[in-house]
């Protein structure tokens, strides 16, 4: 399949790869930034956003359907960008050896099996919660107490958080057909193979937010182990969002670390 994809600015490109929630619009907080200095392709993955489903969905075919893109786009060697799903997924083209430099920002895929049970059990009643909600959510998330409840397990300071930030991703947990099984891959599929020293096609960041409650902190060393090539960054008080909670560091972090 084309999956649904946006372009901003001009100069080397830079492909963005959302996690659960809005799609590209998950990148809206820093993409007119980041576009300043690059050209930005933002995508849909299949199931969210305008892109359709796939029959079958897991991690790698999801990584499948992005290399297809970057292959039909002529986008060879192209610096990638993803957090959380979307992180795991640009670390696992990295492995196969498909695009350039990567940025993963909070990637799932590196949980023990008792932090993946925890994390499937609060997670899917959050989403139960927001689709039986569903209709009240831009008056809920228009205050802070509102955010506060909602997005604590998301944001390190949900109360300063602007409520049309978080807003498109709450919704698109709700909205998007591919919710459901996106959670099953990350909860019921394998865990995120690594690549040996000197196996990624270029230079790989992981960063981590300290104040994570969905892929923990602790979870950075392992993926520094599976992935020894790569450079570890650290967001202070930053929860699993940093395009919510450290806009300005993730922009920087980006461009420095992608070319």
């Amino acid at each position: 399949m084309t999956l649904h994809h946006v372009r901003r600015g001009a100069g080397a490109p830079l492909l963005l790869v959302h996690g659960l929630g809005a799609g590209w619009r998950s990148w809206e907080p820093i993409i007119d930034a980041l576009a300043v200095e690059r050209e930005v392709v933002a995508v849909d993955l299949p199931g969210f956003g305008k892109s359709p489903p796939l029959a079958e969905l897991s991690i790698a075919t999801l990584a499948d359907a992005v290399a297809d893109f970057i292959e039909e786009q002529g986008l060879g060697g192209v610096a990638t960008a993803g957090q959380s799903m979307g992180a795991r997924i640009v670390l696992e083209l990295a492995r196969r050896g498909v695009g350039g430099d990567t940025v993963a920002l909070d990637p799932g895929g590196f949980w023990t099996d008792r932090e993946l049970t925890i994390f499937g059990a609060t997670l899917r009643p959050s989403i139960a919660l927001v689709r039986a909600l569903r209709g009240a959510l831009p008056s809920l998330l228009a205050t802070r107490v509102g955010r506060t409840a909602f997005l604590a397990q998301l944001s390190a300071r949900p109360w300063a958080l602007d409520a049309g930030t978080v807003l498109p991703d709450v919704l698109g947990l709700a909205d998007a057909p591919a919710t459901d099984a996106a959670l099953d891959a990350l909860t019921k599929g394998p865990k995120q193979e690594g690549a040996p020293a000197g196996t990624v096609p270029g230079r790989v960041t992981i960063g981590w937010g300290r104040r994570d409650l969905v892929t923990l902190p602790r979870q950075a060393e392992r993926a520094a182990q599976a992935f020894p090539d790569a450079e570890v960054h650290w967001f202070e008080r930053c929860g699993h969002f940093p395009q919510w909670d450290a806009p300005d560091e993730a922009v920087r972090l980006i461009l420095d670390r992608t070319s």
